[in-house]
């Protein structure tokens, strides 16, 4: 008997900080105009795409402790523009960034509550933590933690985030209609938490939600974010692009899930994936290839050299020779504060395959960074595309995919219009939305529904046994 199709999960996700828009594209619209942002979630709306992501960028870029222009500035805070998404869609998850290290769990737990009141259950939390040191100079703590302290912090900031959410759990909800005030008993809200990173107490002001707690997704790849994301995320990212490394980095985290007590359906796995359409497969592989060469200007080259180097090439020309001199082998960085942080283990080692590869196809700077850096994950028709990621679906090497269009605003809508029509067809992806919250979309139970449910299953062996 045949195994049933797994349905497909689509997310889109408007890029921030990056070097993979093509800002020359007479296309390319702008990153703080809440009209782009508006254009790009009605899209993804229209597609039926379970959600939309933001990321988050709390500092400018900076390289050899100077500020440089490769990346966009001006990103509005990303609740602001979630909560403002809330009222121009209905259906679309509203999926944010929040960092752990330099924020509070009470203040990002009352946001987050919040949005998801505000958005009808439609709020998702993306986890995540900071190693670098000239983002905490923006925060009165400053400096950076280490690895190991960075995940304690965010394990213990997302446990006390759940205490919170949880503080209302179980209360009876009666409404005053004159003044539409909630009125409570005396324990509505209350909390308290001591641990190594939070000793607080109070009350929580804000009711449970729709969705009781948002979505949580984790983005880390490391031992620790695999483990972090096995405890207690809903959904991890995933920086996997090809068939095999996708199927190994799913089993793996799929197979940690056994030891906290939880199911692999309860942890979807969804990486990042760029795209470019074409008429044909070969209209598409030339068209990738001139998007390629526009996000990866010399400058960019030179910059993306240099994090292996480890040294200042300005000098250097991109369209010239790989630098005979090996890179500089150092705790301290060239980008600055990222004194504890190499971004190649062996750069060393990397240097001499860089030049080997570069020697034998005769490429320059630019050309090697082109080549070597991330290309477009699905290139191709769109029913080439469509087959692609259905195979990569239903394969367990994701369980979908949030998309990164290199055109915004509306670089998404080629896909909505030309992809997802065929994916429908298939049966691999709904039709129309089939619940109201996020948790709906991606088959997630409520909290406190896998809470009762384990309080049954813990109970059942008492009761045999009476």
């Amino acid at each position: 008997m045949s195994k049933p199709l797994k349905q497909i999960h689509l997310a889109a996700h408007f890029p921030g900080v990056n070097n993979t828009t093509v800002w020359s594209d007479p296309a390319a619209g702008s990153h703080i105009e809440f009209s782009s942002f508006v254009h790009f979630a009605r899209t993804a709306e229209r597609a039926k795409f379970d959600f939309l992501f933001l990321a988050e960028g709390l500092r400018l870029r900076e390289q050899g402790g100077r500020i440089y222009d490769l990346d966009v500035v001006g990103r509005p805070d990303t609740f602001t523009v979630l909560a403002a998404l809330a009222a121009v869609t209905d259906r679309l998850g509203l999926t944010g960034t929040i960092n752990s290290t330099f924020n509070e769990p009470y203040e990002v737990a009352r946001q987050f509550a919040s949005l998801d009141h505000l958005s009808g259950g439609r709020s998702a939390w993306n986890v995540v933590t900071s190693w670098d040191a000239f983002t905490g100079e923006n925060f009165r703590r400053g400096g950076f933690l280490p690895q190991e302290e960075r995940y304690s912090r965010a394990k213990e900031f997302l446990a006390t985030a759940h205490e919170l959410f949880d503080s209302w759990r179980g209360d009876e909800i009666i409404a005053d209609q004159v003044t539409g005030t909630f009125l409570r008993d005396a324990k509505a809200g209350a909390f308290v938490h001591q641990g190594q990173h939070f000793d607080i107490h109070g009350r929580f002001n804000v009711p449970r939600s729709p969705q009781g707690r948002p979505v949580v997704f984790q983005a880390g790849d490391s031992d620790e974010g695999r483990e972090f994301a096995a405890a207690g995320a809903d959904a991890i990212f995933s920086r996997y692009s090809t068939l095999k490394e996708g199927q190994a980095f799913y089993t793996d985290v799929k197979s940690r899930l056994a030891a906290y007590g939880r199911r692999p359906d309860q942890l979807l796995i969804l990486p990042a994936a760029t795209f470019v359409l074409g008429d044909t497969d070969q209209e598409a592989a030339e068209l990738a290839r001139e998007v390629r060469r526009q996000q990866v200007s010399g400058a960019t080259a030179i910059k993306h050299l240099e994090f292996v180097w480890n040294r200042d090439l300005s000098a250097y020309d991109p369209e010239g020779p790989l630098p005979e001199v090996d890179p500089v082998v150092s705790e301290d960085h060239i980008s600055r504060g990222r004194a504890q942080v190499r971004m190649y283990r062996d750069p060393v080692a990397v240097a001499r395959e860089w030049r080997q590869l570069a020697e034998a196809n005769r490429w320059s700077i630019r050309d090697l960074v082109i080549n070597t850096g991330n290309r477009q994950t699905f290139i191709g028709s769109p029913r080439t595309v469509a087959r692609t990621i259905n195979d990569f679906v239903q394969a367990d090497a994701s369980d979908g995919f949030i998309l990164v269009p290199h055109i915004t605003p509306g670089g998404l809508d080629p896909f909505a219009d030309k992809v997802v029509p065929l994916l429908q067809e298939q049966g691999v992806f709904r039709a129309d939305y089939e619940g109201t919250t996020l948790r709906d979309h991606l088959g997630l139970a409520h909290p406190d529904a896998d809470a009762e449910a384990g309080s049954r299953t813990s109970a059942s062996p008492a009761r045999a046994a009476s």
